[in-house]
């Protein structure tokens, strides 16, 4: 799911819908999908941290497992991620960047 705002974006991002995040993550559960990557666009590649708080909002309208995407920049925010209770993230810029060390935030993922 693509979101700006908490709003649906469609048409590569170039539009936003009158649909809310959180009711589309509700359809896509009632069809039976098991996991979803939410992106919250305004973050995506900008390495400014994750956006948890919209993420937990549609992990738990859901019930899906989440995966975070948009903005993730180093281990803190990975952190963030585990303790909210977030099932996975993609990592994108902040790897290629050299923010974030992958050894250490697959090892710490794995210890939780």
């Amino acid at each position: 799911i693509d979101a700006i705002d908490g709003m649906v974006a469609v048409e590569g991002w170039g539009e936003v819908s009158d649909m809310k995040a959180t009711d589309l993550a509700r359809e896509y559960a009632a069809c039976g999908v098991e996991a979803i990557i939410c992106t919250d666009v305004g973050r995506d590649g900008m390495m400014t941290g994750v956006n948890v708080d919209f993420t937990l909002e549609i992990q738990k309208a859901s019930g899906l497992e989440t995966i975070a995407s948009g903005g993730l920049k180093d281990m803190s925010d990975i952190n963030a991620l585990i303790k909210a209770g977030i099932d996975g993230t993609i990592v994108g810029k902040a790897f290629y960047e050299g923010t974030l060390d992958l050894e250490e935030a697959f090892k710490v993922a794995n210890a939780r």
